[in-house]
């Protein structure tokens, strides 16, 4: 919760006294616990126009249309946008020239006597930021962390309290807006793991930069959007598919995460024998990644991930400071094959006692967690400046305590260097580039893809600076 914030009754009272809004509720799921707010501290009669829970199927498809899933951002758009039309068309006569109209919902599903389940919901606003203006929308969705049914339904009222205040009040600040989400609550009830702004209320907002701030405040712990820069929920990219993921600062991407991936996919489909199904392949940025002297350069992060779009993968922002935290995210999402792609350098990080300190099973714990779902590391090469040879697997020294417990994962074929690799690519280094590029030497670009090179110097990144 940020400082000085308002509690969610000072919230809804604030919303009840504001005489030019006006709007519909339209909760599914668990209960109607967000309008029940704003009935519960007085004078929602100014604020509520209707509220509804359309919970039979049949009701719900006759009022929304028919859908495959019944908790999804689909079902949402189509509640958000019947129920805002239907109150503009019918209202804008007699109160538009001063009324801001709203539409608010939520579909979910929560913890039940028949569902035991993650539980999780989508929910969002389509608003006027202005009277008589477009709509502009806010979604996002939600995984509801608590245990039992009425702690969730609470968490819910709260959450949507906070969108409804945060749309209608807080629009043109949207960084405070989204940190304004979690007032009353904690990370440990509600993670949000996307969050989209769309509309006249938001131009000049990149979703992008949005889901960077989620996991920068603590309000999430991943969140990933596409090649394109579209922001989406995890589970969608990832849902029952096989996956390998390139974790780097990628400052900027050169011709060696191009070549890790192409060699790392061959032996990923040789391993797990997959013939007709194509791994997806994801590049992950951590915070880590991102801090620069402290802090993060928001105008620099989208500059990597423009660049990674060039490539066509999606990208994920984390706070994993670890591996296994990393598999863990995965392992929610798919019981299908997952490769982490690594160089010779991370590797021995992962063997690294310190970084494990804080679980009581150490490195053993950390490794149990990491391999439990046949997980692999795939290891490339790095190069040893002063023989100027490559480092591969088969020279990596561990501690000798540990050494048993690295030939162990190595037959096992947890652990699984790189083969084939383009031996030239070696001597690359992203720092090095990056000097390269800000010196004005000649050169670099035949270090990146085309594709990258290109971008660079159109946009001028990096503090490129044409000859």
């Amino acid at each position: 919760m940020q400082e000085n914030s308002l509690s969610t009754r000072q919230k809804a009272i604030a919303l009840n006294l504001a005489s030019e809004l006006y709007g519909t509720f339209s909760e599914i799921g668990a209960g109607q616990e967000v309008a029940r707010w704003f009935f519960k501290v007085g004078g929602a009669s100014g604020t509520i126009a209707k509220t509804m829970s359309a919970y039979d199927m049949t009701i719900s498809d006759v009022i929304y249309g028919k859908t495959q899933r019944y908790v999804s951002q689909r079902r949402l758009e189509k509640m958000l946008q019947r129920e805002f039309d239907l109150l503009s068309k019918r209202l804008t006569p007699e109160r538009g020239g001063s009324t801001r109209f709203f539409s608010f919902a939520n579909t979910v599903k929560a913890m039940g006597y028949r569902i035991k389940s993650d539980s999780h919901g989508w929910m969002g606003i389509r608003f006027q930021h202005r009277a008589k203006a477009q709509p502009s929308d806010i979604i996002i969705h939600m995984r509801m962390l608590n245990q039992e049914n009425i702690q969730q339904q609470e968490a819910l009222g709260i959450i949507g309290v906070n969108l409804v205040y945060g749309a209608m009040l807080l629009f043109d600040q949207p960084e405070r807006l989204i940190q304004s989400l979690m007032d009353a609550l904690s990370a440990n009830r509600i993670e949000i793991d996307m969050i989209q702004f769309n509309g006249p209320a938001f131009r000049g907002v990149d979703n992008r930069l949005m889901s960077l701030q989620l996991v920068q405040h603590g309000i999430a712990d991943a969140t990933m959007f596409k090649a394109n820069g579209e922001v989406v929920q995890p589970s969608e990219m990832l849902y029952k598919r096989a996956i390998l993921i390139l974790r780097g600062s990628f400052r900027p991407v050169t011709k060696v995460p191009i070549d890790m991936i192409k060699c790392a996919l061959a032996r990923f489909s040789m391993e797990y024998n997959l013939k007709d199904e194509k791994p997806l392949v994801v590049l992950e940025m951590t915070l880590q990644n991102l801090n620069q002297k402290g802090k993060i350069d928001y105008h620099d992060f989208l500059d990597r991930t423009a660049l990674l779009g060039t490539l066509g993968y999606p990208v994920l922002i984390s706070n994993y400071d670890t591996h296994y935290r990393l598999a863990s995210f995965l392992f929610r999402h798919t019981q299908k094959p997952i490769g982490v792609l690594m160089g010779v350098s991370a590797l021995r990080k992962v063997f690294d006692e310190k970084y494990y300190t804080h679980l009581k099973g150490g490195i053993l714990e950390s490794f149990g967690r990491l391999f439990k779902n046949d997980l692999k590391l795939f290891i490339y090469p790095v190069l040893d400046k002063r023989k100027k040879e490559p480092i591969t697997i088969d020279h990596v020294e561990v501690l000798p305590h540990l050494e048993q417990l690295f030939a162990y994962l190595r037959v096992n074929r947890n652990i699984l260097g790189i083969e084939g690799y383009a031996r030239r690519y070696l001597s690359i280094f992203s720092r090095d580039i990056l000097g390269e590029i800000k010196k004005g030497k000649k050169g670099w670009e035949k270090s990146l893809p085309p594709s990258v090179a290109r971008m660079i110097k159109q946009k001028k990144l990096f503090g490129y600076k044409p000859h």
